[in-house]
């Protein structure tokens, strides 16, 4: 339908107004669920196996899962991005962003507005043989491609565990 107002709007020479987020993130707080099924293996503020501290969790994703957006928002960027492999950051509204990383594929592009729970990405069946886990551990290699995923209010990363459903939550 949006096609197709944009179509009429394109002959008659007017402009339609972009979507964009009609619900704060910030009344969101414990009903949004995980992007991708999986366990949660690393949480905010966690030790990241490099000398830091993790800015975000990172899911062991199911191979082959389908990636889905948390929230309604607009993809800012969709592409490859260093060790991230495919990499998605959404605009929520409010200053708020979500970063996804980790990805075999998106399906998205940028500037594209997206509705929570629409599919965006698609995980790897497992990773590379010769790669590293995130935490730099080759030991702790799983057969599952691990999704990260990025709270950030104004540029600052922030904990996203009170945004996740309890259902959600408790995957550890």
């Amino acid at each position: 339908r949006l096609a197709l107002e944009q179509k009429k709007a394109e002959d008659t020479g007017t402009q339609t107004a972009m979507l964009a987020p009609g619900i704060s993130l910030d009344t969101l707080k414990k009903t949004l669920i995980l992007p991708a099924s999986g366990k949660i293996i690393r949480r905010f503020g966690a030790e990241d196996g490099f000398g830091g501290k993790a800015a975000g969790i990172t899911l062991a994703a199911n191979p082959q899962s389908i990636v889905v957006t948390p929230v309604d928002a607009t993809v800012l960027y969709a592409g490859p991005f260093r060790s991230y492999h495919q990499l998605l950051i959404l605009d929520a509204g409010d200053g708020y962003h979500v970063v996804m990383g980790g990805m075999d594929q998106t399906m998205v592009t940028t500037g594209q507005f997206v509705l929570s729970g629409e599919p965006v990405g698609l995980m790897a069946i497992k990773p590379p043989p010769s790669s590293q886990s995130s935490s730099g551990n080759a030991a702790d290699l799983t057969d599952n491609a691990e999704l990260y995923i990025e709270f950030r209010k104004d540029g600052v990363p922030v904990d996203s565990a009170p945004w996740w459903s309890a259902q959600t939550a408790g995957r550890t």
